[in-house]
Parts: structure tokens; sequence; C-alpha cells
């Protein structure tokens, strides 16, 4: 078994800058804190004692009780410091917003031959420290020619790493820059970002708070704050600023950020909701998991006012995470059953699945399987200091694994919890271990 790392590297000059200036930036940001904290105690209801999950399928839609910042009165949304340097905020947007635009050929990148097994390999150089303590999210942004990582971590900080740019950093490590940025006080649960829109990026808190960081404006925006912890978050397919998030309650809300209001808010688990996400063909199709120990399947248009799941996923344990294959043709779920359970189901037909024992101990939670570049792939964290790589094929007898292979590397010798692919570079996989660390996998 590989040995794990230290709980924290030595600090260079250069990071105990940005230490200093995290330390500022939460001076300057303390009292809009207080009245969002103020807030947040004026609405919060007293949390009603819940039964034993029990899931069923129809349930009726509840009437939002929440309150928007804007509602509220509080603040106008508060500026990036000077101290992170306008020189690193305006760097990292001109990556951002200099990035090419796709072709409509390039909105949904497959690529069917592509052998993660045989071509996937870690550099030294693609191996570099983004944020100081454990990352909770992950996200390679949607830059046609450019691989930018987003990561949040336990403390409420976003790290960017800009792996093509020219490294400006002091000691020279690893590939390209990192900026480091502080918008909230606790874990960030969720980063996304629409290939649409890749300049605007979303993100939310166990606060119960979702940011924007805008790169054309260069700054945070809170754009809403919720009653209970967001623990999850989705945006549309089309418009994309409209946000879906789920709560720890079970509860799913639509939010408008262009108007700054909640739409609705449906009822549909019974508790926290890990994962949305939408169908890529079918956008009205939307799968969601959760910790009462289902994964279920939604048609938004049905919904408006009591919402039935098209299926419902019994299982055994937490549900961690849901998510189709990139045609849609299946899904994928990743439980705690047994200590850590991936299933794969046919679109099809839904009695046609297939099981992957990933054990994970007591980090069941961190772990969600992803899908490649293809309906073939699945990549999912390995607690020897690996990635796990599931090869799954759909026949007319059912679904079937083919094999299971690893990604293993002497640069990676601790556990990577998180996963993220880019969307347009096939064969660049970023992932993130406990330590603030990623690393970037690339075809040889």
């Amino acid at each position: 078994m590989a040995s794990t790392p230290d709980l924290e590297d030595d600090l260079t000059d250069y990071e105990r800058l940005r230490q200093e200036n995290i330390r500022r930036n939460e001076a300057m940001l303390a009292s809009v804190r207080r009245k969002a904290d103020e807030l947040s105690a004026a609405i919060r209801p007293a949390k009603p004692k819940r039964a034993r999950p029990m899931h069923q399928p129809g349930k009726k839609l509840h009437a939002p009780t929440r309150s928007s910042l804007r509602s509220a009165g509080l603040p106008p949304p508060y500026l990036l410091p000077e101290s992170h340097s306008t020189h690193l905020s305006s760097s990292l947007a001109s990556s951002i917003l200099g990035a090419a635009s796709p072709a409509p050929a390039e909105a949904k990148t497959r690529a069917d031959d592509f052998h993660a097994g045989k071509e996937l390999a870690l550099k030294p150089a693609h191996v570099r420290k983004v944020v100081t303590s454990s990352i909770k999210s992950l996200r390679v942004l949607p830059l046609v020619d450019r691989t930018v990582v987003a990561a949040g971590n336990k403390l409420g900080n976003i790290g960017f790493w800009d792996v093509d740019a020219v490294s400006e950093d002091q000691d020279g490590d690893g590939t390209g820059n990192v900026f480091l940025y502080s918008p909230y006080r606790s874990p960030v649960a969720a980063i996304v970002a629409h290939q649409a829109a890749p300049q605007k990026i979303y993100s939310c808190s166990y606060q119960g708070e979702i940011c924007l960081m805008d790169f054309e404006k260069e700054n945070f925006n809170m754009v809403h704050l919720w009653d209970s912890p967001v623990y999850s978050l989705c945006q549309a397919q089309n418009p994309v600023r409209c946000l879906y998030f789920g709560d720890e309650n079970g509860g799913l809300t639509l939010f408008d950020e262009r108007v700054g209001k909640v739409s609705t808010t449906w009822d549909l688990h019974d508790e926290r909701i890990n994962s949305i996400e939408f169908h890529p063909e079918n956008t009205h199709i939307l799968a969601t998991s959760s910790t009462d120990q289902t994964a279920c399947i939604w048609d938004v248009r049905s919904m408006k006012t009591r919402p039935d799941s098209l299926k419902v996923f019994e299982l055994h344990g937490c549900a961690n995470s849901a998510y189709f294959s990139p045609s849609g043709r299946m899904l994928a779920i990743t439980s705690s059953s047994l200590g850590g359970i991936v299933r794969v189901f046919s679109m099809d037909d839904f009695e046609m699945s297939h099981e992957h024992n990933n054990p994970t101990g007591s980090w069941f939670d961190t772990f969600k399987v992803i899908w490649g570049w293809n309906d073939t792939d699945l990549y999912v964290g390995d607690m020897r200091g690996a990635i796990d790589i599931i090869s799954v094929d759909v026949n007319d007898s059912g679904i079937s694994a083919l094999n299971s292979t690893c990604l293993r590397s002497e640069y990676m010798a601790s556990v990577p919890c998180q996963l993220s692919t880019h969307p347009y570079k096939v064969g660049h996989l970023a992932c993130a271990n406990s330590f603030g660390k990623l690393f970037l996998w690339t075809s040889a």
C-alpha cells in the first residue's frame, strides 16, 4: 500500500504570502459575513425531527420560505480584495476570457476509441498544491484550448490552477500558475461552469451560500443565501443562469440568478441531495442521489405541481452520486453499500445493471464515480493511492464489466478522492487528494 504524505508540506515564501493574503481577505469580508450570519439565524427555522428515511415516489410541493440577499437588503456584491493581487486575478481572467469558443461539433466531445489504461500518464510537473486542506469539490473548466482546474476545500477557499500559463512561482515547482480566493468560511460543496458561459463560475457552501465568480468583472458575488446547507449544484442546459441546488433536507430548489429569485422548491428526498445532473440528450430529464439511500430520475416538465419520479433506485447505503454517461444510455450510481459500491444501469432497461466493489472505509461520502469521454470507461478513486478504471459494456445479456484496471504513479502516493475530466481535451483527467494537491493525468 502506498504511503501517505504528511498533512502539510513545508511552506515556501510564495505560499506564506498567499496565507497572509487569505487572512487579509477574511478581515475585509468580516462585516459582510456577520450580516449574512445574522440573516441566516433570523430566517432559519427549527429543523424538524425526521423519521427513518422512507422514499415515496411522489411527494407534494412545499412553498419555499427561504430568503435571498437582495430581498433581505444585504450589502452589494463584494469585490475580490487587492490583497489577492489584481495582477493575478487579471492574469487568470485573461486566460479564461481568451480561450477559444467551442464549435458546434465540439459541444459534446466523445472518444469511443480512447483507452485510458494504456494512454494516461502522470508527469511530475503536473502535480501542484493548490489549497491548504482537504479538497471537497473539483471542476475542470469547459475551455476548448486551455486547462484550468478549480478546487474548493473544507475551509471555504477556492483555488484555480492555470496549467497552461507560464509559471510565476518562486520555486518553479510544477506547471502553470495558482490563484487562491476565500469566498466562504465553510466547505465548498460544489463548483459548476457551463460550456456556453465558462467565464461565470458558480459554487455553493455548507452555510447555504451560492456565489458567482464573474471573470469578466473579476469579482465574487454572493447571489443567494439559503436557510440550510447546500450540498449540490447544477446549471440548467438553457438558460444557464438558472440553478438547481439540493439542501440537507432533501429539497431541490430552482433559483433564477438573472432576477435573484427562487422559482420553486420540491421535496424530492428524505435527506440531503448529494448530486444533481441533467441528461445530456433529453435535457428535461434529471437524476438526483441522496443520503436517504435512493437515487431517482425525474422529468422537470411534470414537476410543476406534484413531482413523481420516473424511476427510484433503492440502495442499501447512502447514494453519493448518480451521473449519466456521455450518450445518456447509462447511469452510474456510487453508494456506501458494503463499504463502497458502483452500480451501472441501462437507461433502456433499468433492470440491466452491473456492480463494482470500491471499498472506501469511513471515506465513503467523499468518493463519486465519474464518466470519461465515452460510454465505456468510468473513473473512481482507490484507497490504495490509485484511480480505478471500470470498463463496461452493454450487450443482449445485460451490462458486464470488461475489466478493471488501475492508474498508478510514483508521483501520486495519496488517495485521489475527487475527480474531474476535461470536457474538450480527451485524455486530461484531474484528481485531488485530502492535502490540497491536484494531479493532472494526460495522454502520454
